[in-house]
């Protein structure tokens, strides 16, 4: 798997928020390498740190700036020797150049990841519905690079939008799995009425609720999964 006599890179996971949708990357991971035996996997050093405060509420004003933790986190790997990061919460990427800065290492964008993905399936001028956090949608984090590439960002209403945040805050991060695949089927019509031609799965929390269900009407850009499959692509 190396070329040249390289070694490996090793990854580096800024995780914990939250600590199921991490689980969820490194699975993916694993899943995706080409390995015969243990030796073949990617060596990846995890910090899975679920006291860093909240990154919507922070960027709704509403709660502690998430930033020195996240950082405290990044130099923790810094440390421990990863060649990049890489986080599975798409929230957290409003921070993602302060953090580059600060640790003077690279990180792996879930947002290109996904939009990378999108375009091998989609062509613009496509409308893209995008179900994430109400931090994710209010910093325009994935609205400015669909715009960019020529697509046209879709959101649900804010009656729907409430129950997307339902599904990750009272679902998934509590546990309710089953109660949030049905929280989630309202927001997803809606999306699918107006038109879209492909979902952008933009909270990392989300994926955990479609492994056992399937949405054939649309397209689903599961960003975990381009993730993942771009740091396999990079560290194998």
């Amino acid at each position: 798997m190396n070329q040249g006599g390289n070694r490996s890179k090793i990854v580096g996971i800024l995780g914990g928020m939250g600590p199921e949708a991490t689980a969820d990357l490194f699975l993916k991971i694993i899943r995706l390498t080409p390995a015969l035996k243990d030796q073949d996997h990617i060596r990846v050093i995890i910090d899975s740190n679920p006291k860093i405060p909240d990154r919507t509420a922070y960027i709704l004003g509403k709660g502690e700036d998430p930033f020195p933790a996240l950082l405290e986190t990044a130099l923790n790997l810094k440390r421990a020797g990863v060649d990049f990061i890489i986080m599975p919460c798409n929230t957290a990427h409003y921070f993602l150049k302060r953090l580059e800065k600060e640790t003077g290492l690279p990180f792996i964008s879930i947002i290109d990841a996904a939009l990378e993905e999108l375009k091998e399936r989609v062509s613009p001028p496509a409308r893209v519905g995008i179900l994430a956090t109400d931090g994710t949608i209010r910093a325009g984090i994935y609205h400015e690079s669909l715009k960019k590439e020529g697509f046209t960002p879709v959101v649900p209403s804010d009656e729907r939008q409430k129950l997307v945040m339902k599904c990750i805050y009272e679902g998934v991060k509590a546990g309710r799995i089953a109660e949030a695949r049905e929280w989630i089927k309202a927001p997803l019509g809606e999306l699918q009425a107006l038109g879209v031609k492909a979902i952008i799965l933009g909270c990392t929390e989300l994926p955990v609720l479609f492994d056992r269900t399937c949405h054939k009407e649309v397209l689903m850009i599961d960003a975990t999964l381009a993730l993942a499959k771009k740091v396999v692509s990079i560290a194998s």
